[in-house]
């Protein structure tokens, strides 16, 4: 139990001790796994095998696809005795299929199957021939007797869909005659469907300001440049993160902190500081943990949580955001190990169905980390300060004030603060064009990035600021601070 606030005891939110992650850190197998090592520990003491590796070895059954799914051994006894005895003989009487057509006599020039032709060009027909009569004659369809003129393609024998005068089913193999032309509508005639679709695709695209992207003067264009890059889907790039925009409303927060009975915000600033810490030893991606965070204010935004359960719905929300970003996610069991075997696997799977119910379903959730990397690839942002604007966006995530700002607004500002630290620039024309927001739209944000900032770090939540303080992501954590009346200068 970890002493959160004055008389207040948490859930354990940190059981992954710092010694586990630095040994994760130094390439050690004695941590948790990852996407790209199994998740068995060297030590059996610390963490036993899955009870999969202790299951008991089945026997060798072997069975088709489409046949027994019993594996009764009776019945297998059975089946064999009824297989030594021989097959009786049978008498099937021979009718006529639907497919052969009677007439009382043949009309001229027509195509009449010889009474001892079974097989018509190598392909053998299902229709049994019968005795022919002079009164009455077998005669198949017409199709049936064309010539093939790829050997490769078969026609369709089936009885019950093939085209006749009598039926109205047709071949999904038939071929047109060389005679034949396929019907046209008249191009006066216009389809209602089509229309209705039309009309709706012009409001979306009215709505969205689709195709409509004009680039101002002096700015580079981003997406023409890379126009030929199918990674960067240059054609539609613009329109894509237009529509991430106008999706930012569904899915604002308000300030739900005062209808928690059990939670504070210094409570949530430590789940978020264990979900960092989560994502780093799993080695998931960013997006992974954006989205984590953005399902657990969701959800408290929505439902009462006790605070023993807090650390169970960070864990579920990482669970499903890594389910829905990742190529190989964690197993089960691996959230069940980080969390130090507070929860059962019923627990955290009740726990998933109910974070999904409240979201209704609908993880595409626009997540500032996206509008981040966007805004500084299209103003050719070099990588020391991306990565500043990152640790910035990153660390407040354990802000609570920040969880009713716009995801695009707080790119913009975390960005923007990034470049005043460095002392390169303020907001350009390039930036202004691709995120859609003026200075004057988050100044406010800004300030508020700043001065979380300045807060005297606490050592509960150092997470953030070891991490971006290494020399992979250039120390940026290190960068001196500058103070709000330097920010717009």
């Amino acid at each position: 139990m970890k002493v959160v606030s004055e008389n207040i005891a948490m859930a354990p939110l940190k059981p992954l001790s710092r010694a586990v992650t630095g040994a994760i850190r130094t390439n050690q197998k004695a941590s948790v796994s990852t996407r790209s090592r199994s998740s068995v520990l060297t030590n059996a003491q610390i963490r036993p095998k899955r009870k999969a590796d202790f299951s008991p070895v089945k026997e060798n059954v072997k069975r088709s696809a489409m046949g027994d799914i019993t594996n009764n051994k009776k019945f297998d006894d059975k089946k064999k005795a009824t297989l030594k005895q021989p097959a009786k003989k049978t008498i099937v009487q021979v009718k006529t299929l639907p497919s052969v057509r009677t007439v009382l006599k043949p009309k001229q020039n027509e195509n009449v199957l010889p009474p001892q032709a079974p097989c018509l060009n190598g392909v053998v027909t299902r229709a049994a021939v019968k005795n022919v009569t002079t009164g009455q004659t077998a005669v198949k369809p017409k199709e049936a007797l064309k010539e093939i003129s790829n050997p490769r393609i078969k026609t369709r024998l089936s009885n019950e869909f093939e085209k006749t005068e009598e039926s109205l089913y047709s071949s999904a193999l038939e071929e047109l005659s060389s005679g034949a032309k396929a019907k046209t509508p008249p191009s006066d005639e216009k389809s209602p469907n089509l229309s209705v679709v039309s009309i709706v695709a012009q409001q979306l695209q009215n709505k969205l300001n689709l195709g409509i992207h004009e680039v101002p003067e002096g700015v580079p264009d981003f997406d023409k440049e890379n126009w030929d890059d199918v990674h960067q889907v240059s054609h539609y790039a613009m329109d894509i993160f237009n529509y991430m925009k106008s999706r930012e409303p569904q899915f604002e927060i308000a300030d739900y902190m005062d209808r928690q009975v059990c939670l504070t915000s210094w409570m949530r600033s430590l789940l978020v500081d264990w979900m960092v810490e989560v994502q780093e030893s799993f080695e998931l991606n960013h997006e992974t943990l954006y989205l984590g965070v953005k399902l657990v204010d969701f959800y408290l935004s929505r439902m009462t949580v006790g605070k023993e359960t807090l650390q169970l719905v960070g864990a579920a929300s990482m669970f499903i955001a890594s389910k829905y970003d990742e190529r190989i996610p964690p197993a089960i069991n691996d959230f069940l190990y980080i969390c130090d075997g507070a929860y059962t696997c019923r627990e955290l799977v009740r726990m998933e169905i109910n974070i999904l119910k409240v979201c209704d379903f609908n993880l595409g959730i626009p997540i500032s980390y996206r509008f981040l990397r966007r805004y500084a690839r299209c103003a050719k942002i070099t990588m020391p300060v991306l990565t500043l604007a990152r640790f910035i966006l990153e660390y407040s995530l354990m802000d609570y004030a920040t969880v009713t700002v716009r995801d695009s607004k707080l790119a913009s500002a975390s960005l923007y603060l990034a470049l005043k630290m460095k002392k390169i620039s303020g907001w350009t024309t390039a930036l202004e064009f691709y995120s859609g927001y003026k200075l004057e739209d988050f100044k406010e944000v800004v300030i508020l990035l700043n001065d979380g900032l300045h807060k005297k770090p606490k050592s509960p939540l150092m997470t953030v600021r070891n991490k971006y303080s290494h020399k992979i992501f250039f120390e940026v954590a290190k960068i001196p601070l500058i103070s709000n009346e330097e920010l717009f200068v």
